[in-house]
């Protein structure tokens, strides 16, 4: 069985490791950050990452706003989800449960990429009503037969014990893994932020979490329904995005009534954390206008 993330080990180089604790919702163990004081805000990262990736970006909304970053199930720290946890739906559900646990309304959600996804699953299905902006958002699904072949894939994957572990072992080399990171995202990111996806990379048990969160997740669904949201929505993309086209986003964009598209050039996937003071400004303006 693969070993999950020891916080007493691998955590010890986590950014804002003080803010960190510990939930039990749902037979689950969350692992969340929490900084600030006001109206709260929930930070959702994407495929493959952790709360770290909101470390540059979470000291500045925290000077407004109480922000609450969460590990996704089965990333990272967070442990005690079951596998079929990991669709688009459930972990909604996952995550509604969490807040209610919390006994936090946030007054704003923030996703980068998939986590953009999640956010407008809790407005349809947790009635979540309020100001949404979604990072380099992984809102359209893979062209043609790519919608059918990409899960596949990705399931096959999971159902072999030996993957993640090949996965992540590929990836061990520093050098390795940086050249996946800069060639995969199109970014290039700080010291802190780069030795957190080495250690996440290097670890079987999240590799399989973020497998198995490719498996399950059903865009064409949400764009079945996307156009029902009516909540006010920004998205944020950046022109040398190497994961997701920015021609993706104006289209995604095109199916939301209430949605704005805002271009970051220069900058990839990992945009927020190659330029966290320009993410949050663009945060912060589209939250006070709303």
């Amino acid at each position: 069985m693969a070993r999950p993330l020891d916080w007493q080990r691998e955590g010890l180089i986590w950014p804002h490791r003080e803010a960190s604790e510990f939930v039990n919702a749902g037979g689950a163990r969350w692992h969340i950050q929490r900084m600030g004081s006001g109206e709260p805000l929930l930070l959702l990262h994407g495929t493959g990452a952790s709360v770290h990736s909101w470390r540059d970006v979470m000291p500045i909304l925290a000077q407004t706003h109480e922000v609450i970053a969460v590990d996704l199930p089965r990333h990272a720290f967070t442990t005690g989800h079951a596998p079929d946890s990991l669709s688009l739906v459930r972990m909604a559900g996952e995550l509604a449960r969490l807040l209610k646990a919390l006994e936090v309304s946030p007054a704003g959600i923030i996703g980068h990429s998939a986590g953009a996804a999640l956010a407008l699953q809790l407005a349809l299905d947790h009635g979540y009503n309020g100001p949404i902006v979604g990072l380099n958002s992984a809102l359209r699904p893979f062209p043609g037969i790519g919608a059918q072949l990409f899960p596949a894939v990705a399931k096959l994957f999971l159902v072999n014990p030996f993957v993640p572990r090949i996965f992540s072992g590929s990836l061990a080399r520093d050098d390795k893994a940086a050249e996946f990171l800069k060639k995969s995202t199109g970014s290039v990111i700080d010291d802190a932020g780069t030795a957190c996806y080495f250690t996440l990379f290097r670890n079987p048990a999240h590799a399989k979490g973020a497998l198995a969160m490719m498996a399950n997740w059903d865009l064409p669904s949400l764009k079945a329904r996307i156009g029902r949201v009516s909540n006010p929505v920004l998205l944020v993309h950046s022109d040398r995005d190497a994961a997701i086209p920015l021609d993706w986003a104006r289209e995604a964009s095109g199916w939301l009534k209430t949605a704005r598209l805002e271009v970051l050039p220069g900058l990839g996937h990992l945009a927020h954390e190659e330029a966290p003071e320009q993410a949050a400004e663009l945060i912060r303006a589209f939250l006070t206008a709303h």
